[in-house]
């Protein structure tokens, strides 16, 4: 059977995630986005397992459900369209956390059970309370081993973006694990084209999730996996995993991400890599220059194309269906209007995902020309975008008249000229 999960979120105890983030409303926002699993992320922190173990109950090895007397009214939605709403099949939940060891590296962890998730908690290095996602006193290769002793599975978050990814640090895997990991996160600015340059990759499934910080259908599921499991179990799920059977990976264009390019944190100002460095990270405005995912991928790069092992999956390039609108009518993600027009598609559809992927152009076009305009673009890859850096989200440019400039590298004597363009 195929699922759709997203495995990396971030409970309520984790910094700047919203005190929206609940076990209840992670499953009834997941459904209505179109997921079948969810993660619950920081599953060693006290408070949220508490929280968690109070709202679910064991349906199948690892894989947990809303307890019937916990389960929730959307609150994302008007009350007057919240019955009307289709009823899709219930999004369950696995454990997950994410951990920065100390080389301030993140790493994915996707756990068997609670029993898993307190045993770790024993033997991990660190305040694991002070935040939801914890900094602890070891390294990568340490908790590894740590987390596979108890029936785990793990890999790099978000690897190759330039705050806390293993590219960051390391300039190879094995010199941060000492053996191979079960998966790669790409993270938001990465997608498989870039990743599958890089020789030592080539053997290794990558995984993409939102690393969502709130419920609501703008964050959650913004990138999301589709696997061919046995059953919704761990076990199925860690099988699928390491048996490659991922069928199709969902996600940003890597250009829309936040440190797709090399650009200043302060100012957002796109350099050259090769400038940058030069003017040693700095930008003339005071502030520190970030290293764009794209260079990244270029140094590390052992081919200047993709060369695709035949057990990669396609990635597609989909965007939140309420950015897409809000972007159309230049309206705020969390307004009535974006919410109407939202639960107008929803209810038609069924959900978001089917909005985006599956749902015929024509019956879209009679709904919202403009918005069927803007999915059309992502579905058939001709979507023009202000490509992001810096810590700025990369833009969706709608009008034709306006001219986008992808390019702010112009040094003719770089050897990264041919991969920019």
């Amino acid at each position: 059977m195929i699922i759709r999960a997203d495995l990396h979120i971030h409970g309520r105890y984790s910094m700047a995630t919203s005190k929206n983030m609940t076990p209840e409303l992670l499953s009834s926002q997941g459904s209505l986005k179109g997921l079948h699993l969810v993660a619950t992320g920081d599953a060693f922190h006290q408070g949220w397992l508490n929280m968690i173990e109070e709202a679910t109950e064991e349906v199948n090895q690892g894989v947990f459900r809303i307890r019937e007397n916990e389960k929730v009214h959307n609150e994302f939605l008007q009350e007057e369209i919240q019955e009307g709403l289709p009823k899709n099949p219930e999004t369950n939940l696995i454990l997950t956390a994410e951990v920065e060891d100390s080389k301030r590296v993140h790493h994915l962890i996707i756990l068997p059970s609670f029993e898993a998730a307190y045993s770790i908690r024993k033997k991990l290095k660190g305040n694991l309370d002070s935040d939801g996602r914890p900094r602890v006193r070891m390294n990568g290769a340490e908790i590894q081993e740590l987390v596979r002793n108890n029936g785990c599975i793990m890999g790099p978050s978000h690897a190759f973006t330039p705050w806390t990814s293993i590219y960051k640090e390391y300039d190879s895997l094995m010199d941060c694990y000492c053996e191979t990991p079960d998966f790669v996160e790409l993270g938001l600015s990465a997608d498989t084209d870039m990743a599958d340059r890089i020789e030592e990759l080539q053997e290794i499934p990558f995984l993409t999730n939102s690393d969502a910080h709130s419920p609501w259908p703008h964050r959650l599921g913004r990138e999301f996996n589709e696997i061919d499991v046995k059953n919704i179990s761990f076990p199925a799920l860690a099988r699928a995993i390491c048996d490659k059977k991922i069928t199709a990976n969902y996600g940003f264009d890597p250009r829309l991400g936040k440190y797709h390019h090399t650009a200043c944190t302060k100012c957002y100002q796109q350099f050259h890599p090769e400038d940058a460095i030069r003017m040693n990270m700095k930008c003339p405005c005071g502030g520190t220059i970030k290293k764009g995912v794209d260079y990244r991928v270029e140094e590390l790069a052992t081919w200047n194309e993709p060369q695709h092992p035949t057990h990669r999956p396609p990635y597609i390039h989909i965007m939140p269906l309420a950015e897409i609108i809000s972007l159309t009518y230049s309206k705020g993600v969390t307004t009535k209007f974006v919410q109407r027009k939202w639960q107008e598609l929803i209810l038609h559809f069924g959900d978001e995902i089917s909005v985006l992927i599956d749902a015929p152009m024509k019956d879209l076009a009679e709904i919202d020309p403009e918005i069927a305009r803007r999915i059309s673009a992502f579905r058939d890859k001709t979507l023009q975008i202000r490509v992001g850096g810096g810590g700025k989200y990369g833009e969706m440019v709608f009008n034709e008249d306006e001219e986008v400039v992808n390019e702010v590298y112009k040094n003719e004597n770089s050897t990264l000229d041919a991969f920019m363009k």
